[in-house]
């Protein structure tokens, strides 16, 4: 096949080749849809963008600045994107930020683009339509047309499921707080599945909200004749505060109750007993943040196909979980 050229793709879009150029390097100078369209065509062609010799190809990582309760998963994704970007021979830029305005000016300098965290739809849709390869660590719509890199949230809480109702737990609770964060509600989906299909299970979702303590919520339990000897939560940070509270009750853990957090961050393993709970592998969702870049800048995808790669999370057993007390309740 004859080999395609800034020039074919500039006769076929009838643009010039300074426009086609400037258009899929990300350059300013052309309009978001002339972008747009010169990318289209690239791909349809089978474009290979070469890299110039003394220019070393930018992929750009944009983290959500507001997400503090993610900051540790974070940093570990930055890890894998740095050392993977060293092997295949990328520089790497970061960004942390939520301002629409700023993640386009940054996206413009670089070659591809990951999002990691919540972003608004519409940032996410301006930088796709800067005609650059874009991976997402994060939720997106169904079937949207972007590449993603994430962990197992439900079968992290199927997992966790299997492994409660093998201690003999069954009254368990899923504790989980700040509402819009789809993992969450995905983690609760995947533990129901599972609990659902035992009709000796009574299980109940627990949600904080800011003005209401865990002990409120578990009052209303108590009044409704719930008395769960597990809790499932939706993160390290809150395992830690349900894990408090319970020990201020006078409950010891997991003789009286058990605790299983998610995310396995440092706080993990700094109290004691040390916490059960889900590891999520951000080193490796990094890692293959930049090679789903890399593909896409080398052809190696189809260009008209969205891909989602998922990276198993690891359930961690420690000691804040045990087999199931049954107590008489009065």
């Amino acid at each position: 096949m004859p080999k395609i050229t800034l020039g074919t793709i500039a006769q076929a879009t009838g643009l010039s080749k300074f426009a086609v150029s400037r258009a899929l390097s990300g350059k300013d100078g052309v309009s978001a849809e002339t972008r747009l369209r010169v990318r289209r065509v690239a791909d349809e062609m089978g474009y290979v963008q070469p890299v110039a010799q003394d220019e070393t190809p930018v992929v750009g990582v944009v983290f959500n600045n507001a997400e503090i309760i993610n900051s540790e998963l974070h940093l570990r994704i930055q890890g894998g994107v740095q050392a993977e970007a060293a092997r295949r021979g990328y520089e790497v830029r970061n960004c942390w930020s939520s301002d629409r305005r700023e993640i386009l000016a940054f996206a413009r300098s670089c070659r591809g683009i990951a999002l990691v965290g919540r972003h608004e739809r519409d940032t996410i849709l301006a930088v796709g339509a800067l005609g650059l390869p874009v991976a997402r660590s994060g939720w997106v719509e169904p079937l949207d047309p972007f590449d993603v890199v994430s962990g197992t949230d439900h079968e992290a809480g199927s997992a966790v499921a299997h492994y409660l109702l093998g201690l003999g737990h069954r009254t368990i609770a899923y504790v989980h707080g700040t509402p819009g964060y789809r993992g969450r509600v995905e983690r609760f989906y995947g533990l129901r599945e599972v609990l659902e299909r035992h009709p000796d299970v009574a299980f109940r979702e627990m949600t904080f909200q800011s003005e209401t303590r865990f002990l409120e919520h578990l009052e209303l339990a108590h009044a409704d004749c719930f008395y769960p000897t597990a809790f499932f939560c939706a993160h390290d940070g809150m395992a830690l505060t349900v894990m408090s509270e319970l020990l201020r009750l006078g409950l010891r853990i997991p003789e009286d109750a058990s605790v299983v957090g998610f995310g396995d961050y440092s706080a993990a393993t700094q109290i004691w007993p040390p916490m059960t709970t889900v590891r999520v592998q951000g080193y490796e969702i990094g890692a293959g943040l930049v090679r789903m870049l890399d593909d896409r800048l080398n052809g190696r995808l189809p260009a008209d196909i969205p891909f989602r790669l998922q990276v198993a999370s690891t359930l961690v057993i420690r000691d804040s979980a045990g087999p199931a007390a049954h107590r008489a309740r009065g």
